[in-house]
């Protein structure tokens, strides 16, 4: 299937590595001009189509800096954001003891760099009339984790404020949808400083053990891959599901029983 993404401009934050990178390689292999932006980018592939930027998306002016530098490489608007940039720090020590500063940091990453970038791509998109936005959420926007509680928290306001702004720009041909990964084959989950590890070393278990946990939630029995949720974040920056937004979908192997 053709996604119709041939000679657009599409921006991924958080790409150089797992879902981002994944998008990346995705919208690229569509045909779109992908520029990403992350904290480090020196590992990353090299992808035909996909340029790459270092900085910080959690600063202030980090995403309006990547819209800008992505608008300005390819001699046009952007028409495609996606917001994936974000951390999972593991809270295993109680609620009292994650403090104002980490509340913060964890909201910046994860809410005020995707609500930043959508203010920098926005005006453009309402302009020319047309624009799509899928920000990278989580299973935990909707499923409370005392293990992730800051993290649920910035994911919940994100999605929550992605869907009242589709309500405003929808009329204008802009449309806005989320994502909401379970575990994914990532290193955010089975890196070696990852969810799985973390779990692992304060129990005194082993991250395997931790990873099976996980797996038998699942009633497909396996985490989800980068590439499964980069191909339904493609779809969904696609003109094939133009009269969808302000929608959220789940992907976690049907660990959610209740929605």
């Amino acid at each position: 299937m053709d996604l119709e993404l041939q000679d657009k401009v599409a921006v991924v934050t958080g790409g150089s590595k797992g879902i981002g990178l994944a998008v990346a390689r995705t919208l690229a292999a569509e045909g779109a001009k992908v520029v990403v932006g992350a904290r480090t980018v020196d590992a990353m592939p090299e992808i035909d189509g996909v340029s790459a930027m270092a900085l910080d998306l959690a600063a202030a002016d980090g995403p309006a800096r990547l819209v800008a530098y992505a608008a300005e490489l390819h001699g046009g608007a952007v028409d495609i954001l996606v917001n994936n940039v974000g951390g999972a720090p593991v809270r295993l020590d109680g609620f009292l003891a994650v403090g104002d500063d980490a509340f913060e940091a964890t909201m910046q990453l994860n809410f005020y760099a995707a609500i930043r970038a959508i203010r920098a791509v926005l005006a453009g998109m309402v302009e020319r009339g047309q624009g799509a936005i899928v920000n990278v959420a989580s299973v935990n926007a909707f499923l409370p984790d005392p293990n992730v509680i800051d993290y649920g928290a910035a994911k919940a306001a994100l999605v929550n404020t992605s869907k009242a702004i589709a309500q405003e720009v929808g009329p204008h041909g802009v449309r806005i949808n989320d994502v909401s990964p379970g575990p994914v084959a990532t290193d955010l989950w089975l890196g070696d400083d990852g969810v799985a590890a973390t779990v692992a070393a304060a129990s005194g278990g082993q991250a395997t053990d931790v990873k099976a946990g996980a797996e038998a939630q699942m009633v497909t029995g396996r985490f989800t891959t980068p590439d499964e949720v980069g191909t339904l974040v493609a779809l969904l920056a696609s003109p094939r599901t133009a009269n969808v937004t302000g929608a959220q979908y789940v992907i976690d192997g049907g660990m959610i029983k209740t929605l």
